[in-house]
């Protein structure tokens, strides 16, 4: 079984969480924060979002605050980077 972290990635994550991460940052800018599930939707909006950034959002829990682009990762279950003390 081969191991799916790549070397220049941290622990927990892949390529491909890291670009879906960055889109969705992208996407955000960091003038939203912190936003509700609405309010990242809206503001993507105001861009050119591609159709999987706007499913990720619309994938989000209503209700439910996030304080930046990790809430949005974990709430999605894309891969974040360990926090390193």
């Amino acid at each position: 079984m081969t191991d799916p972290h790549q070397p220049a990635t941290s622990p927990g994550t892949d390529e491909g969480d890291i670009e879906r991460r960055a889109a969705l940052a992208e996407s955000l800018g960091k003038e939203v924060w912190p936003a509700d599930r609405d309010q990242l939707i809206a503001k993507a909006q105001e861009g050119t979002p591609s159709d999987r950034v706007l499913a990720d959002l619309r994938r989000l829990p209503a209700g439910e605050q996030f304080e930046n682009i990790q809430d949005v990762a974990r709430a999605l279950g894309i891969g974040t980077e360990q926090q390193r003390f």
